[in-house]
């Protein structure tokens, strides 16, 4: 199969710190993850200052005054950390990826010669986004969180109406909770929306742990979306819905070898295993002594290991003939 594009989700888990930002930029590096990406949004251009965080967050930052507003104006990246972050992922040989989530912040990261533009399960219903987004980007990748088929449905037209191929296109199934419920995770909605979108389809995890993202590289992800954290305690809405870098890089290597395990579908005996085939196969053998021209019946014959003789599946044509030969007990049988 074709390698899983696994995009190792920072966010906003640089706690506003340039800093932790390259020491993401180093585990995501470290544990073999082909993307970092972070977020790019102006809080005033983003949410009202009115509006109250998420249950999750307000469990993550239980400072009871501070809204949403609040929260995400301090985890802001200005351009000039921007500039860094990509020179930065350069330097280490990782590609660099955000998410924008208003129109300045798509037109900055296009300006920096961005060419995947990440699509948040929030913005699958803002209609001028979607527009924005298909015409600043080539390749496009959808998370689908909080979604019905339909609105994804809608979404994706959205994005073909302005030009975007449906090849150019790979929709994520996803759940908005932090952290996921098992129950909840309905990982078959994956292909339920290959099968009725005819679109490439991933996974963004926001489970705990690592096993959700590699059933879905086996059920046919094409990309692996996980956020990771320096350290799980540490203050910030995400951290604790997110992979310490040893369970990321972990996650990355279960990645790999399931995508060497899935193969490419012919039923075949592999190279490894060819040379066992005469060692665990059985061969029909004399079950006692048998006389030259004597009939072979189920009673002088019987089968066993190793298969370098004549097969048992046979047997119904080697019945009722001739011994061509005296055999002894426990000799294999060579018409």
């Amino acid at each position: 199969m074709n390698k899983t594009l696994i995009i190792a989700e920072a966010g906003v888990n640089h706690n506003g710190s340039i800093e932790n930002a390259f020491k993401l930029i180093d585990a995501a590096k470290e544990a073999g993850a082909d993307y970092v990406k972070f977020q790019t949004f102006k809080a005033d251009k983003l949410v009202n200052k009115s509006a109250q965080k998420a249950d999750y967050q307000k469990k993550n930052l239980p400072d009871g005054d501070e809204s949403q507003y609040t929260m995400l104006k301090k985890l802001e990246l200005t351009e000039e950390m921007h500039d860094e972050l990509l020179n930065y992922c350069e330097k280490k040989n990782i590609k660099f990826l955000s998410t924008p989530f208003d129109q300045d912040s798509i037109i900055l990261l296009k300006s920096l010669g961005v060419t995947i533009g990440k699509i948040p399960s929030g913005e699958v219903t803002n209609l001028p986004y979607l527009r924005q987004m298909a015409h600043a980007f080539p390749e496009l990748i959808v998370s689908t969180g909080m979604c019905t088929i339909e609105e994804v449905k809608e979404a994706v037209d959205a994005l073909v109406s302005v030009g975007r191929k449906k090849e150019n296109i790979t929709v994520l199934h996803c759940n908005t909770e932090y952290p996921t419920p098992m129950r909840d995770v309905n990982l078959m909605a994956m292909l339920t929306i290959k099968e009725q979108l005819g679109v490439r389809i991933g996974y963004s995890d926001h489970t705990m742990g690592i096993e959700v993202p590699i059933a879905a590289v086996a059920l046919g992800a094409t990309i692996i979306e996980k956020h990771f954290t320096l350290d799980r305690t540490m203050d910030g809405p995400d951290h604790l819905a997110s992979l310490e870098p040893g369970e990321l890089k972990e996650m990355v290597r279960c990645i790999r070898n399931i995508e060497n395990a899935l193969g490419e579908g012919s039923k075949t005996p592999s190279d490894s295993e060819k040379k066992n085939i005469q060692l665990v196969r059985k061969s029909i053998v004399a079950k006692v002594n048998i006389a030259r021209g004597e009939t072979f019946t189920e009673d002088n014959l019987t089968v066993k290991r190793p298969g370098t003789g004549i097969s048992p599946m046979n047997w119904d044509k080697i019945i009722g003939r001739k011994a061509n030969r005296d055999y002894k007990n426990d000799e294999i049988i060579s018409l």
